[in-house]
């Protein structure tokens, strides 16, 4: 499967907080032309730069956003970094952020000295119906550049080692990684299971290191960081091309026109709305039930003019949802999935009623009013007294937003009490032909068949 490209079709709207940290403050003004590469806004504290995607005029600019008319005329040279000799610098000043998850700038996380432990790249991809990380290693150009961004990485660190962390299913992928690494002592490939969350970063730092941390510790604490794969790449943009971060990989997929297969788009420009790319996948199918940016388990329901940030990574259309007439719905939240108010959303979306709300036992408080953590990500014990809660309190139904040995445990309990089970991301799972999570049905174990 190859990606496709995705032209500009209207105005580029760029969000002035796309990362960690506090909103950019702008740098251009309504009426100036941009070009390509242009910075227009910097950080104030922690973040990172934001660069024009295209070449255009700034149609206006607020605390939310900058908007972006772009020409007819689009060439594809950009205006390029300045070259310092500190790597670390190029990184800080290309704007670059984690690509897969919350967008933590890279420029800080790559700061830390790992006195020679590892880095973590983590090629999970593990939201189903998403495939944009799959088609970079696949695509030979991308997975040696990939691996050279890992060394860049590892030389700015001080990390002695690499793992590659990658579900044993992508069997296409791992062969042309296997190609890109075989004369790379230091690096190697770690196995995973096809189970939800393995891309979570404790998930991955337990399944390549054998250590289990602590919620509130990040992977520093075992001299280590975790760095998505596409992120990695854009670091190799950023040292060999001077190239700012001003584009993104992405799948759009669900109900459209001419089928659910995925529609992997590369280097989509940041800011492009949600429809334009919609389009470009063929349109929407008649009717759908919600957009979401992001996964099914952690993504939101967003808009057709909402735009694409450093840190999208799907569109999904899905099908209408069911109508629950009402119904009293119990809703079982896990650090794993959707928060309270995404799921409460989706009560309402299915014309039911809450009446009992409980969290996952493994789901602890952190941070008081932070989202809450797993304890051990992807290993669950049971969750029959949360069960029995949510039916005492009237419950028919029940919304879980859990993993997939989470959701396991559960079906060994809702069934028996007179629940019927709804998964958070059942929607998506109907739209895209993708196995409901109920029953756990493979091996949380991979052999290392490398």
């Amino acid at each position: 499967m190859k990606g496709e490209k995705c032209n500009i079709m209207s105005n580029v709207q760029f969000l002035l907080k796309q990362h960690v940290g506090a909103p950019c403050k702008p740098a251009v003004k309504a009426g100036e032309h941009v070009k390509k590469g242009t910075l227009i806004a910097e950080p104030v504290g922690l973040g990172a730069n934001i660069f024009s995607s295209v070449y255009g005029t700034v149609e206006s600019v607020d605390d939310q956003m900058i908007v972006v008319v772009p020409d007819k005329e689009q060439p594809e040279e950009y205006v390029k970094l300045e070259k310092v000799s500190s790597k670390l610098d190029m990184v800080k000043a290309a704007g670059l952020v984690g690509m897969g998850g919350a967008g933590f700038p890279t420029g800080v996380k790559l700061g830390t000295d790992l006195q020679g432990g590892y880095i973590l790249v983590n090629a999970a991809e593990c939201e189903p119906g998403l495939r944009h990380n799959m088609v970079q290693l696949e695509t030979r150009d991308l997975c040696e550049k990939t691996v050279r961004g890992v060394e860049y990485c590892m030389e700015i660190s001080n990390a002695a080692k690499a793992i590659f962390a990658i579900k044993a299913k992508n069997e296409a992928a791992i062969k042309s990684l296997k190609e890109a690494i075989k004369d790379k002592p230091a690096m190697s490939i770690h196995l995973l299971p096809d189970i939800y969350p393995m891309g979570e970063e404790r998930a991955v730092v337990r399944e390549c290191l054998d250590i289990l941390l602590e919620p509130d510790k990040l992977p520093s604490a075992a001299h280590a960081n975790v760095c998505n794969v596409e992120s990695v790449l854009r670091v190799a943009e950023a040292i060999e091309d001077c190239k700012p971060c001003f584009s993104k990989n992405m799948t759009v997929i669900g109900r459209l026109n001419g089928g659910n297969a995925p529609h992997v788009f590369m280097d989509v420009p940041i800011g492009t709305s949600v429809g334009d790319l919609i389009e470009k996948a063929g349109g929407i199918e008649g009717e759908y039930g919600e957009i979401i940016m992001g996964g099914p388990f952690t993504g939101q329901p967003t808009t057709l003019e909402s735009p694409v940030t450093k840190t999208t990574g799907g569109i999904l259309v899905t099908v209408p949802f069911p109508d629950l007439h009402g119904a009293p719905v119990g809703i079982l939240n896990c650090a794993c999935g959707g928060s309270e108010a995404r799921m409460r959303d989706l009560v309402a979306k299915m014309n039911g009623k809450v009446v009992s709300v409980t969290f996952c036992k493994q789901a602890v408080e952190v941070k008081p009013g932070a989202p809450r953590k797993c304890e051990n990500p992807g290993n669950c014990p049971g969750q029959a007294e949360r069960c029995l809660t949510m039916k005492k309190e009237g419950s028919e139904y029940i919304l879980i937003g859990n993993c997939s040995d989470c959701s396991n445990t559960v079906m060994g309990s809702a069934p028996k009490l007179g629940l019927k089970v709804i998964h958070q991301t059942d929607h998506v799972c109907r739209t895209i032909g993708h196995k409901l999570y109920r029953h756990l049905t493979v091996s949380k174990t991979v052999e290392q068949n490398i």
